[in-house]
């Protein structure tokens, strides 16, 4: 089996990175059609931005029971299956007649992407030997930034000369090709996972898992809507369920969670780093196309050409920064990483009324940069050192780790973005913009990505600490 793996690897890694590629281009091109979103349904930011919410909250809460079923019956079964429920989700988001449908069938959509998701770098440590690992997590982030960059630009062409629409049907033909493809090679090449030994599934804790996802973002995202008694109803709601989910986490034999591995420095270090520079990350790109889109009156195409600066990025760093994990280790690119994306983000914080493509495009670069030398390092760090048995839920975790960053960075953008251009406008929803109020948007942008600045400070420093 072993050789049989490694003899079609090529072609195995071709087939995730596709599945890579295309949940990442979604998200990307998500980003950049909000505003367009928003106008076609005449709704506010608060209630737009769960198209993108729903989807990252979905593959959050249900990506470690899809590494557990991934250990359980295959890495390969779980990730094609994944391929196909994508296929058939971005199919129907064409469809959506309301923003309420299309906020449902971006959850469809969000369960294939999570089974990729949960199940792909578990597939790459199977088919790359250990002294290889880095650099194959380096060419997936090829995979990765070839998505990410390709999204805005494919989206915002089609956007302008045809409808937002259209950014869900594109994916279609070639996320069935790649199905088809799997079904004749990826399956039947990679272990079928344990079937006969197969753990009790934690049901309990996966249930109070979602239910605590769940309402910490919507607390987050809708804080500034309620008053200060359903803020302390919430505060205490929240902590119990906190509490609830600990308690069950610490009795079951086979938890959802792996709390026992965060008792390793390197794996709770790694975990949280993760989340905080993937916060980073999306607070930029969700307020980013509303600055150039409102402020600038950039073309929705030249908005995606612009967003490109960060993936492309990625696309020529993250190999180069494999490599020097595979030679120097994760602790000193990590926490450079964090670092150059801190001060990208004060950089951009800086941009006026007056700035140009360019000046926003290569501070953009330099958020990518920081990106790219931090995220290879500190997935390879985790992989390399966690025993085989625990590689579909560390999998799992890692992705896990990451979504729960974009997801509060959304939360956190738009609760932060709307609760400061209100307080900033005079109670005014950003739906009402006009040129009059666009001393109180750079405030509200500007104090945004200082929130953004200070999150990647603090993961800078905890970035040191690791073994």
């Amino acid at each position: 089996m072993e050789k049989k793996v490694h003899t079609n690897r090529r072609l195995i890694f071709l087939l995730v990175a596709t599945g890579v590629f295309l949940s990442t281009m979604d998200s990307s091109m998500i980003n950049v059609a909000l505003p367009s979103i928003m106008r076609s349904f005449s709704t506010t930011l608060a209630r737009t931005q769960w198209v993108v919410l729903m989807y990252l909250l979905t593959i959050t809460v249900s990506l470690l029971i899809w590494g557990y079923l991934a250990d359980c019956y295959g890495q390969g079964r779980i990730y094609l299956l994944g391929m196909l429920v994508f296929t058939f989700g971005s199919a129907v988001c064409y469809c959506a007649p309301t923003l309420s449908l299309l906020i449902f069938f971006r959850f469809v959509q969000a369960l294939g992407a999570a089974m990729m998701m949960a199940s792909g770098p578990a597939i790459i440590k199977i088919v790359f030997p250990r002294q290889h690992l880095g650099r194959g997590l380096g060419f997936l982030g090829i995979a990765t930034s070839i998505g990410l960059m390709s999204g805005p630009v494919i989206s915002g062409f089609l956007i302008r000369y045809f409808s937002w629409r259209t950014i869900f049907l594109v994916t279609v033909p070639v996320s069935l090709g790649a199905y088809l493809l799997g079904e004749l090679f990826l399956a039947r090449n990679l272990s079928q996972g344990k079937e006969t030994k197969k753990a009790p599934f934690d049901w309990p804790g996966s249930l109070v898992w979602i239910m605590l996802v769940s309402l910490a973002v919507i607390f987050i995202s809708h804080a500034h809507e309620v008053g200060t008694v359903q803020k302390i109803f919430f505060t205490i709601l929240l902590g119990a369920v906190v509490w609830l989910f600990w308690i069950l986490e610490k009795r079951h034999d086979v938890p959802l969670f792996p709390l026992f591995l965060f008792r390793r420095k390197y794996y709770g270090i790694a975990m949280i780093v993760a989340a905080l520079s993937f916060v980073v990350l999306f607070v930029v790109l969700i307020v980013m196309p509303f600055y150039m889109d409102f402020v600038l009156r950039i073309p929705v195409d030249r908005i995606g050409y612009v967003m490109m600066a960060v993936p492309l990025t990625l696309f020529i760093v993250s190999p180069v920064s494999g490599w020097l994990y595979d030679i120097i280790g994760a602790r000193f690119l990590t926490t450079a990483g964090l670092a150059i994306s801190c001060f990208a983000v004060i950089l951009l914080s800086f941009l006026s009324p007056q700035s140009t493509p360019f000046e926003i495009a290569w501070r953009l670069a330099l958020l990518g940069m920081g990106q790219s030398i931090f995220l290879s390092p500190n997935t390879a760090s985790v992989l390399a050192r966690i025993e085989k048995e625990h590689t579909g839920i560390t999998s799992g975790m890692l992705a896990t780790s990451r979504n729960i960053g974009m997801l509060t960075g959304v939360a956190i953008a738009g609760m932060a973005f709307t609760s400061l251009f209100f307080i900033f406008s005079g109670g005014l929803d950003l739906k009402e913009y006009s040129a009059l109020q666009e001393n109180a948007f750079m405030h509200a942008f500007q104090s945004t990505l200082g929130i953004a600045a200070l999150l990647a400070l603090i993961g800078g420093i905890l970035s040191v600490m690791r073994e």
